[in-house]
């Protein structure tokens, strides 16, 4: 261990350099000379304050720096250890998504792209399991310098969060209340499918019924199913609500509206296989847009936030830690389908 100490002292004395920089440049230094490698342990915080003389909470400080850059990790009771060699690492990020459908893929993808090449960016899905939600962020917890995460909507979620700290912390995609004030970037669901709805009446009346096929066990916003009971309502529209698509069930005459991809794909592909001309035969409403539903069967109409937009200004928060609290437009794409 001594050579640490002394990679850390020769930095005594430089000008404008704290001693929080010096402990902390001082342990990159001895890395990048190979006197530390990966999966090394590190002086304790009591060794080093005897040795340097430096403050606990300055050590402290130091070492919850290099564990957030992911430079280093810490054993439960056994101390820190080397954990990369990657000393130009800046920062260590956690994203916790719903599942990685193609809107959040988009959202990664730009994510990973606006951070740049020194942050490292682990990602984790709960797939709208709350015991799993909870579990991730007990994990996560501690072991990084930010925190991007999409909650569930549910009870237990504020409780869970709350442990987290909320100066590095964004809630992305869909608000959910937490006890202290925290940063976001989200869309709206039910004023926004109401409007959506509203502003495609005069087509769907056109149609026999309109079908919307909602899966409570999913992570598809109550939200979405009230706007829905209340468009149906307001509108006179003969609506239908059912739990999901039964392959081979397209009928001339219906107006179809899924949130889930997996839905869509199926009731197109009866379309095509039925001769079913969308847009006058039957009509088609999905969620979440994607390049994908741009160009399949002529176009399929969709309403959406702009995830990529999302993506990006997650990426300014997490490179400037400027607080943000944005609600995105959501915006109706006409095309054939409906």
């Amino acid at each position: 261990m001594q050579d640490v100490y002394e990679q850390i002292h020769e930095l005594d004395g430089i000008p404008g350099l704290s001693k929080h920089e010096q402990f902390v440049q001082g342990i990159i230094n001895a890395i990048n000379s190979k006197l530390l490698t990966r999966g090394d342990s590190l002086p304790s915080v009591n060794n080093l304050i005897n040795e340097l003389g430096f403050a606990r909470e300055t050590i402290a400080k130091g070492y919850k720096e290099l564990v957030e850059r992911g430079i280093v990790a810490s054993r439960n009771r056994k101390g820190f250890f080397v954990s990369s060699d990657d000393t130009g690492r800046q920062l260590k990020v956690a994203l916790l998504l719903f599942a990685f459908d193609t809107f959040q893929e988009t959202f990664y993808k730009t994510f990973r792209a606006n951070l740049g090449d020194n942050i490292q960016l682990d990602v984790f899905f709960h797939h709208n399991n709350i015991e799993v939600f909870e579990s991730i962020i007990a994990t996560i917890k501690g072991r990084y310098g930010m925190y991007v995460v999409a909650p569930i909507p549910h009870p237990k979620t504020g409780e869970i969060l709350k442990g987290l700290p909320m100066d590095k912390f964004l809630m992305i995609d869909r608000y959910e209340p937490l006890p202290g004030d925290c940063s976001y970037i989200v869309q709206e669901f039910g004023d926004s499918s109401y409007r959506a709805f509203s502003a495609l009446a005069d087509t769907i009346q056109h149609f026999d019924e309109m079908i919307f096929y909602y899966r409570p066990s999913t992570d598809t916003p109550i939200e979405i199913l009230k706007a829905f009971k209340r468009f149906i309502k307001d509108y006179k529209i003969n609506g239908i609500i059912k739990t999901e698509y039964q392959p081979g069930t397209v009928t001339k005459g219906k107006v179809y509206y899924t949130i889930n991809n997996t839905e869509l794909w199926a009731i197109l592909k009866d379309c095509v296989e039925k001769k079913l001309t969308l847009g006058k035969d039957v009509g088609i409403l999905s969620h979440n847009d994607d390049v994908v539903k741009e160009i399949i069967c002529n176009g399929i109409t969709t309403y959406s936030t702009d995830f990529k937009l999302m993506a990006e200004k997650a990426a300014v928060f997490v490179l400037n830690r400027e607080k943000i609290q944005e609600v995105l437009p959501t915006v109706l794409i006409r095309r054939k389908s409906l």
